[in-house]
């Protein structure tokens, strides 16, 4: 498998995708409310798609159950480090690192090797991704406990993500593997905060109920991609790629939610677009 030019692109979508649903959830000021209505609206959307798609095959059922289950982890860590702290600084370190990890556990799960110019390339990536969580953030509102919740949850964005490129490998296809997982993705955090946080969600949810609809899609449309992207480059190199969402991410932060230090983050997207051409050459 290697990586084509329509596969770069389609990652690239999905890279941008997924920096905007991250934004949404960053825009508002209840991330933990927010981040239940993307997880139950995407059970909400996946549910009449799923009418329309076979199963998965029964291979890849145990990955799914997997997945959900690593899930949990992901959406506390990644509501409690936007509750913490900057979009611009967690963001880039759950990205970065996640494929750092990846790269090196792929060899050993799946059996895939890199080249040396593919290594330079992840590492000029992933450099880059990092140095942009750490432009002008000297002296940031909590920003320790914000970076010790964005590595962990880099390292569960690695786990899950080694999980899926396996089962999307047997699932008999990547839509089918994607919808049937975003049925039952969000339910476990969802179900746990309207439990907990009834009144305040079920309020929260009349008037940002788009927040949860439009971050599911975005979610939903970003991992679809990337998974369909695993099952035809190396899964290091996807992961890698996907993680440029940082790039646009810091756009964002510096620009709609006024977190500023855009100069610096040049310098850190300078780095990711010579890893981009290293994986391209």
């Amino acid at each position: 498998m290697e990586l084509t030019l329509g596969v770069t692109l389609a990652v690239l979508g999905a890279a941008l995708l997924h920096a905007s649903w991250n934004a949404i959830i960053k825009a508002g000021r209840e991330p933990q409310l927010d981040t239940a209505l993307v997880a139950l609206s995407g059970t909400l959307v996946a549910l009449p798609l799923a009418l329309t798609v076979e199963p998965p095959a029964p291979a890849s059922w145990p990955y799914i159950a997997a997945t959900v289950t690593v899930h949990i982890g992901y959406y506390v860590a990644l509501a409690a480090a936007y509750r913490l702290g900057d979009l611009s600084h967690a963001y880039p370190i759950m990205r970065g690192v996640a494929p750092l990890i990846v790269a090196v556990a792929s060899a050993l799960w799946i059996g895939e090797t890199l080249s040396a110019k593919t290594w330079a390339g992840v590492l000029f990536i992933c450099g880059g991704v990092l140095s942009l969580a750490f432009a002008g953030r000297r002296g940031a509102r909590d920003a320790r406990a914000t970076t010790l919740w964005a590595l962990g949850c880099a390292a569960i964005i690695a786990v899950y993500t080694l999980i899926d490129a396996t089962g999307v490998r047997v699932s008999g296809g990547a839509n089918r593997y994607v919808i049937w997982l975003f049925v039952f993705l969000g339910l476990p955090f969802g179900l746990y905060v309207l439990a907990t946080r009834r009144g305040a969600l079920l309020r929260h949810a009349r008037t940002h109920w788009w927040r949860g609809v439009v971050g599911a899609v975005f979610s939903g449309l970003s991992y679809g991609i990337a998974l369909w992207a695993m099952t035809r480059a190396p899964v290091a190199i996807v992961a890698a790629l996907r993680e440029t969402s940082v790039i646009f991410a810091a756009l964002m932060g510096a620009w709609l939610l006024k977190e500023g230090q855009l100069r610096q983050r040049l310098v850190g997207a300078a780095a990711v677009l010579a890893g981009l051409i290293a994986l391209r050459l």
